[in-house]
């Protein structure tokens, strides 16, 4: 059995259909559905059984004599404007640690980790704490984490492997609202006939924007090696504007403009206006996995929009 929690969410669907474009279907799926629209992302997806985030924890004893393959820690609360800094710590610190103690000496555990640790930037963007400045409670507790995993690190049996999603965008993400990825809301826009609208200033913007299927990738890549554990950023290694990428949208809509807004005053000290992955230490763990360009990544994100409203609707072996 394989455990995916955040199965239900983006990344961690899309990872449950790169399991099951192997043939993998003995899959635990862990989430929650208070969303209830987050069932859809299950629909095409073929796993074992569903268990609530909550309940998998107040049941975790009972897995001890399973026989788990790996365990894939996907499940989080992403939401960067949370401010509940009780909350925060509940779902993504001490969540994670009761499951990294689970997995310890007992199978792999790959979780997610986030670029937003390295805060505004300007300490770099290597997988060391020098460059750790968060500027946010989500993006601390993502910190905290890690930090709790490199102690564990050099004592751990198992693999333990973070993945630091840097801005990572695709099909599945409909239910996450305003935390959806840029290109979702641009092409709603640009569906609904208005005029793409960005920030003043995204020429300036840059960061390293991530196709899902990367993502993946990158977890099948750790799956395939439990020896190779530590912290590693999974982004492309370049960086692209948001006007970049606004652009690369209208390109699927003639005719289609773009406008500017307002810098909003609630992100100012918040925002990261920079980010791009530092891959040495990825390429050294032997990963040569190519990263999507984001012309390519963007029209392939716009074809599943147009066909399925942002879901997957092929046969998973597509």
């Amino acid at each position: 059995m394989i455990v995916v929690t955040g199965g239900a969410g983006f990344i961690g669907s899309n990872l449950v259909r790169g399991l099951n474009r192997r043939g993998l279907t003995d899959i635990l799926v862990v989430d929650d559905l208070e969303a209830g629209d987050k069932h859809r992302n299950l629909n095409a997806l073929e796993f074992t059984d569903f268990v609530d985030y909550r309940d998998f924890l107040e049941r975790l004893e009972s897995f001890r004599g399973a026989k788990v393959e790996a365990i894939f820690h996907q499940g989080a609360c992403s939401d960067t404007m949370e401010k509940d800094g009780r909350f925060m710590l509940r779902v993504n610190y001490e969540y994670s640690k009761a499951l990294l103690a689970f997995a310890l000496g007992r199978c792999p555990f790959v979780y997610a980790s986030s670029a937003s640790v390295y805060g505004d930037g300007k300490r770099g963007f290597v997988e060391e704490e020098r460059c750790e400045e968060p500027l946010n409670v989500y993006a601390f507790s993502k910190f905290l984490f890690d930090r709790h995993a490199r102690r564990t690190l050099p004592s751990a049996k198992t693999q333990v492997a973070g993945l630091r999603y840097f801005n990572v965008y695709g099909p599945q993400e409909n239910h996450k609202g305003r935390m959806a990825s840029v290109v979702y809301h641009l092409h709603a826009q640009a569906k609904s006939g208005k005029t793409l609208t960005i920030f003043e200033g995204s020429e300036n913007f840059r960061r390293d924007f991530v196709f899902v299927e990367d993502a993946v990738a990158l977890n099948l890549f750790l799956f395939d090696h439990p020896e190779v554990s530590g912290i590693f950023n999974c982004g492309t290694g370049k960086a692209e504007s948001f006007l970049a990428l606004a652009q690369a949208t209208a390109s699927h809509f003639p005719g289609t403009t773009i406008t500017t807004k307002p810098f909003p005053d609630e992100l100012r000290g918040k925002y990261q206006d920079y980010t791009q992955a530092d891959l040495s230490h990825l390429r050294r763990a032997g990963c040569t996995h190519e990263f999507t360009p984001l012309v390519k990544g963007v029209a392939s994100y716009v074809a599943t929009l147009e066909a399925s409203g942002g879901y997957h609707r092929a046969p998973h072996s597509q």
